[in-house]
């Protein structure tokens, strides 16, 4: 999987380069088994310039989770812009293919929320707990709202929708390749199921 840095930093800064370096490593060993001194080493310096940049692996790992939170939060936006008069469906889909498209196209800054973020230190998961929620919060209104229009029966508990829905996305991190499949079809496909198992 690739990295496309979402760093404020500039792509060839020092902190950049580190948190481009610390997302892979940390979601291909995790971040127990991953140290500075590793970080540092694939980056090209010596450990204690790491701590120029980040006061501790705490910060770095929290850093991460927030960019990605903030290319989801992109994501989300480009398609409720693109999407907000569609069909319901169609809305859903460009919800979930922008949310693939974040896990897929922006390399290991958001595939850390599904494989890193449950181990995560009780301090990062308190800073990044609160942007997470949010996020997911927004899919669950989006769902409200196409249920106050009548597109989804009242019946259906929205919440444990939303939670099945990210169930399908997330987990895809485990075993989808995008190199052999294709996402817009995956995408049409958890869309498929989720819209014809909520709104039948």
């Amino acid at each position: 999987m690739t990295v496309v840095p979402t760093s404020d930093a500039p792509p060839d800064s020092g902190r950049a380069r580190i948190m481009d370096e610390a997302a892979t490593l940390f979601l291909q060993q995790g971040y127990d088994a991953t140290s500075l001194r590793h970080i540092a080493d694939t980056v090209g310096m010596k450990a204690g310039s790491i701590y120029y940049h980040f006061a501790s692996k705490d910060e770095l790992l929290t850093e991460i989770l927030r960019r990605g939170i903030n290319v989801m939060e992109a994501a989300f936006d480009d398609a409720e812009r693109t999407s907000a008069q569609r069909h319901p469906a169609v809305r859903v889909e460009a919800h979930v293919r922008a949310h693939l498209a974040a896990l897929f196209e922006n390399g290991s800054y958001t595939a850390a929320h599904v494989m890193t973020f449950r181990t995560a230190p009780d301090a990062v998961r308190r800073v990044i707990v609160p942007v997470r929620d949010a996020y997911e919060a927004r899919w669950t209104e989006m769902l409200r709202d196409l249920q106050a229009d009548g597109e989804i029966p009242p019946t259906v508990d929205v919440s444990v929708a939303r939670l099945i829905l990210f169930g399908a996305m997330n987990s895809s991190v485990e075993w989808f390749d995008p190199s052999r499949g294709n996402l817009d079809r995956f995408a049409a496909a958890i869309t498929h199921q989720f819209w014809n198992g909520v709104a039948a």
